[in-house]
C-alpha cells in the first residue's frame, strides 16, 4: 500500500528555503517586534553568534559582529574592544541568519535555534528571532546588553596588554577554554602556538656588475624551511595576572646584525610581563627591545615578507633585560625604556658584553582617529658602549640570498641610534615610513654614519583593517573578516615597499643599497596565509653599480 510522499521528501531542502525565506523572515521580524533602538548608533558590537554557513560544521563558530554607522566593518572570530557609548550586545551562542557583505548595510536576524535543523524556526520569527537588524538599523533586540567593565573591575584581562607582542600573534579570545591546545589551571594558565614558514626563491636577474659583488645568486635558488617556531604564552594567575613567554625558533626566522643564519633552534623569548600599577608594566628576560615599530611588529603579519633590510642591519633582533612601560593621555601616548646586556647568549662575561639602554615614545593623536582613521608618529633611542668589535651587514630583504651590505668588523667606543617612525591607516589603506641612523664612534674607522629608511603602503582588497594598540604603539596583524573555511575568500592585501640601506661613511665602504618591492598577501584563514614578494635590487658598491631581481613564494602555516 502507497502511504504516499514522506515527510522528509514534502519538506524543501534547507538551503532553498534559507534562500527563499530570508527576506520573509527580516519583514516578518520587523513587523513582529516594537522597534527597540530608534536612532542608528555609531557602533553595533555583537559578540557570541554561530554563524550559519553551508555546512554543519559552521553553527559551531562563534563570530563577533562590528557595525559602523550602519556598515558592516568586521566579522572576526577574535575579540572586539568595547568602548564607552558603543551598542554591545552577547547573542548568547545564537544563530546569525542573513547577509553579511563588508561595507555594506547588513540585514540578519539572530535565532535562539538552528534553522538548518529546524526550518520551522523561519516560519515562526517573532518567537525565535531574538535580534533583527535592517540595513543597517536595529529593528529587534531581545539579546542581553554588555556593559563596558570599569577599570577596577578588570582584574582578569582578556587581552594580550604586554608592551612586546609574543612572537606570534596571540588569538585575543587565548582564554577560551575551548581551544584544544589551551590549558587552565587555578595557579597557571597557558595556550601552546606555533609557526613553519616555507619559501621558494627564484632569481629572474643579475647583471655582471652584481656578480662582480655578490658573486653568482643562482647558487641561492630553490625552496627552503623559511623557519620553525612554537612555544606556549599563558598567565599566572595572581590578583592581577603576570603574563608569560617562551618560545623556540630556528635563528633564520628573526635575525638582526647580531644573528648569524643558522638553521640550529634556540630560546628565543622567554619572559615574565609583570602589571605594577594601572598604567605601568614591567617586563622582565629575553625580548625584543622597545625601538621601531617594524622590528617590534610580528614578521609574519608586516605587508611584506622581510623587513628592511637597515631595520636588520642596525638594530637587534633581541636581547637581555627589563623594560619598563607605559601609557599616558588616554592611551594614545606610549612609552618605554629598558636596559640590556646580552651575556648569556654571547657566551661572554657580564662585564665584557655591552650595556644597552633604549627608549621609545609614540603618541596617535586623538584629532586625527576615528573609527577608520589613525595617524601615529614615534621616536626612539638606543645607546651601546660596544664593548667587542660590531660587524653590520645585510641581505637584500630576501633569507636565501648574500650579504649585499657588509662593513666588516669595526672596532668602536660606543654607538648611539636613533629611530623615527610615522604611520597611517585610514579603513584598509596603510602606510608608513621608518628611518634609522647609527652614529658609530670609531675614530680608526672615520666615525662613520650609517642610515636607512622605508616608505611602505598596503591595500587590503577585501576590505580589512589593522587594529591599533594604543599601549604598545603597533598595529595588529591584518584581521580575516570572512576566512575561505566561512564561504569568503579570505583577506587579500597589496602591497609596495622602496627602502634605502646606506652603510657607506667614514673610511667604510660597506656598500648602499635600494630595493623596490611588490607584494601580495592572501590569508585563507587567519592560521594560513600565502604570499609573493618580487624585489628589484640596486647595490653601490666597489666602485660598481650591480643590479639584480628576485621573487620569493612563502606558505605560512600557523597553530592557533
Amino acid at each position: 500500500m502507497d502511504a504516499g510522499p514522506s515527510r522528509q521528501q514534502n519538506r524543501p531542502s534547507r538551503m532553498n528555503v534559507g534562500r527563499k525565506l530570508l527576506m520573509v523572515t527580516l519583514l516578518a521580524a520587523c513587523i513582529a517586534a516594537p522597534i527597540a533602538i530608534a536612532a542608528e548608533p555609531e557602533r553595533i558590537i555583537i559578540t557570541n553568534a554561530r554563524l550559519v554557513g553551508r555546512d554543519a560544521a559552521a553553527q559551531d563558530l562563534a563570530v563577533n559582529v562590528l557595525i559602523v554607522d550602519g556598515k558592516l566593518s568586521v566579522v572576526t572570530k577574535d575579540e572586539l574592544v568595547i568602548e564607552p557609548g558603543n551598542v554591545a550586545i552577547d547573542a548568547n551562542g545564537g544563530f546569525l541568519f542573513g547577509q553579511l557583505a563588508l561595507g555594506s548595510r547588513p540585514s540578519f536576524v539572530i535565532l535562539d535555534q538552528d534553522p538548518r535543523e529546524n526550518v520551522d524556526v523561519l516560519l515562526d520569527t517573532k518567537t525565535h528571532a531574538r535580534f533583527a537588524i535592517r540595513e543597517g538599523v536595529i529593528v529587534k533586540n531581545e539579546l542581553q546588553a554588555i556593559p563596558v567593565a570599569a577599570p577596577e573591575a578588570a582584574t582578569k584581562p582578556r587581552q594580550w596588554k604586554a608592551y612586546t607582542p609574543p612572537p606570534i600573534a596571540v588569538p585575543i579570545r587565548y582564554y577560551d577554554t575551548r581551544k584544544w591546545n589551551k590549558f587552565e589551571t587555578k595557579p597557571v594558565s597557558g595556550l601552546f602556538i606555533g609557526a613553519l614558514l616555507l619559501d621558494r626563491q627564484f632569481w629572474l636577474s643579475q647583471d655582471g656588475d652584481s656578480e662582480d659583488q655578490v658573486d653568482d645568486l643562482s647558487d641561492f635558488e630553490g625552496g627552503q624551511i623559511r623557519a620553525a617556531r612554537f612555544g606556549v604564552v599563558g598567565t599566572l594567575n595572581f590578583k592581577r595576572p603576570w603574563r608569560y613567554t617562551v618560545f623556540a625558533m630556528t635563528h633564520a626566522y628573526d635575525k638582526g646584525f647580531d644573528v648569524d643564519a643558522d638553521e640550529e633552534f634556540s630560546f628565543a623569548d622567554y619572559r615574565l610581563d609583570i602589571p605594577l600599577l594601572a598604567d605601568l608594566n614591567l617586563s622582565v628576560g629575553k625580548q625584543k627591545e622597545p625601538i621601531s615599530m617594524e622590528r617590534l611588529m610580528g614578521l609574519a603579519y608586516l605587508p611584506m615578507q622581510e623587513r628592511g633590510a637597515f631595520i636588520d642591519a642596525l638594530l637587534p633582533s633581541r636581547n637581555h633585560g627589563l623594560v619598563l612601560s607605559g601609557a599616558a593621555a588616554s592611551d594614545n601616548i606610549s612609552w618605554a625604556v629598558g636596559a640590556f646586556n646580552n651575556w648569556i647568549d654571547s657566551g661572554e662575561s657580564f662585564s665584557d658584553t655591552a650595556n644597552v639602554f633604549v627608549g621609545r615614545t609614540t603618541w596617535a593623536p586623538a584629532v586625527f582617529q576615528n573609527e577608520s582613521n589613525l595617524f601615529h608618529v614615534g621616536l626612539g633611542l638606543r645607546y651601546s658602549d660596544l664593548k667587542q668589535p660590531v660587524q653590520v651587514r645585510r641581505t637584500p630583504e630576501f633569507n636565501n640570498a648574500p650579504r649585499y651590505v657588509d662593513t666588516g668588523e669595526i672596532s668602536a667606543d660606543d654607538q648611539m641610534t636613533y629611530s623615527l617612525e610615522a604611520y597611517w591607516r585610514n579603513g584598509p589603506y596603510w602606510l608608513g615610513f621608518e628611518y634609522v641612523g647609527t652614529d658609530v664612534n670609531a675614530p680608526q674607522s672615520g666615525n662613520p654614519f650609517f642610515s636607512g629608511y622605508h616608505v611602505t603602503g598596503s591595500w587590503a582588497v577585501t576590505g580589512e583593517s589593522r587594529a591599533y594598540r594604543k599601549r604598545s604603539g603597533v598595529f595588529d596583524p591584518l584581521p580575516v573578516a570572512r576566512p575561505v573555511n566561512q564561504g569568503g575568500w579570505g583577506a587579500v592585501e597589496l602591497a609596495f615597499r622602496y627602502s634605502n640601506t646606506d652603510l657607506t661613511d667614514g673610511t667604510l665602504d660597506g656598500g648602499e643599497m635600494d630595493i623596490w618591492s611588490l607584494g601580495v598577501n592572501w590569508w585563507f584563514t587567519r592560521s594560513a596565509h600565502l604570499g609573493l614578494n618580487y624585489r628589484y635590487i640596486s647595490l653601490d658598491r666597489e666602485s660598481l653599480q650591480g643590479d639584480s631581481s628576485g621573487i620569493n613564494a612563502r606558505i605560512l602555516l600557523m597553530l592557533d
